[in-house]
């Protein structure tokens, strides 16, 4: 019976190769099948973490957030066929903050096993970094762009974790940090805590928590670096 991998990605390219497992190299240089959000980032990552493996072998379809259920039907054909596949995200762990779940979904229906690896995830590990509550926590993917909008969501989460004691995980487009960090500074109340966790697994990573008023004090520049944020009322 034919499987789907789910593999984790780097971070960024300066993630260390010692994050991935051997399991995950040895199917890296084994598969031929793979589905992505991005073709050229998951050869990147392939040739990052197994430069020997011969990249003209390997086909690859692409996943996305605009991908229907008959190109779904198309990209499982290897699976169909009996042939093992793997699912690469853009970052980290596939189908979180991936649309790689369309797959996955669809190997359940067709009694398609589904091997999920162990490998890094920004969410996961902002969170158990932060200091802040891992029994209860809601991830909410992107907020809203619209300022008004964006402030009635953050407002929103804080009252959620304000009545339940649970962390919110959110993010941003990298280029949008430092506007949704002001806003957080703006909207949110001065105890209420928040943690940044920026270039996660990377040389300079860093992962700090600080209340809202203690954050107004520091000058930092999160601009064009992969972050996740968590606020826990």
């Amino acid at each position: 019976m034919a499987v789907l991998y789910l593999l984790p990605a780097f971070l960024g390219e300066n993630s260390p190769k010692n994050i991935f497992s051997e399991q995950e190299m040895n199917l890296l240089k084994e598969l031929k099948h793979f589905a992505s959000e991005n073709e050229k980032t998951a050869r990147r990552f392939i040739k990052f973490l197994c430069p020997e493996v011969i990249q003209s072998e390997l086909s690859f379809s692409v996943l996305n957030k605009r991908t229907s259920q008959q190109e779904i039907e198309l990209l499982a054909e290897p699976l169909k066929k009996g042939e093992n596949m793997g699912l690469i995200s853009e970052a980290g762990l596939p189908c979180i903050a991936d649309p790689g779940n369309l797959l996955v979904s669809w190997c359940h229906r067709n009694d398609i096993r589904v091997f999920p690896v162990n490998g890094p995830s920004s969410i996961i590990l902002a969170l158990i970094a932060s200091g802040l509550n891992g029994q209860s926590f809601s991830f909410h993917g992107y907020l809203p762009i619209d300022s008004q909008q964006r402030k009635k969501s953050v407002q929103h989460l804080e009252s959620i974790s304000k009545n339940t004691g649970s962390s919110q995980i959110f993010m941003e487009t990298p280029y949008r940090n430092q506007s949704l960090f002001d806003d957080l500074l703006k909207y949110l109340h001065p105890q209420t805590q928040l943690c940044v966790a920026t270039h996660i697994t990377l040389p300079d990573e860093t992962i700090l928590t600080l209340s809202c008023r203690e954050w107004k004090a520091k000058k930092m520049d999160f601009h064009k670096k992969p972050t996740i944020f968590i606020i826990q009322a």
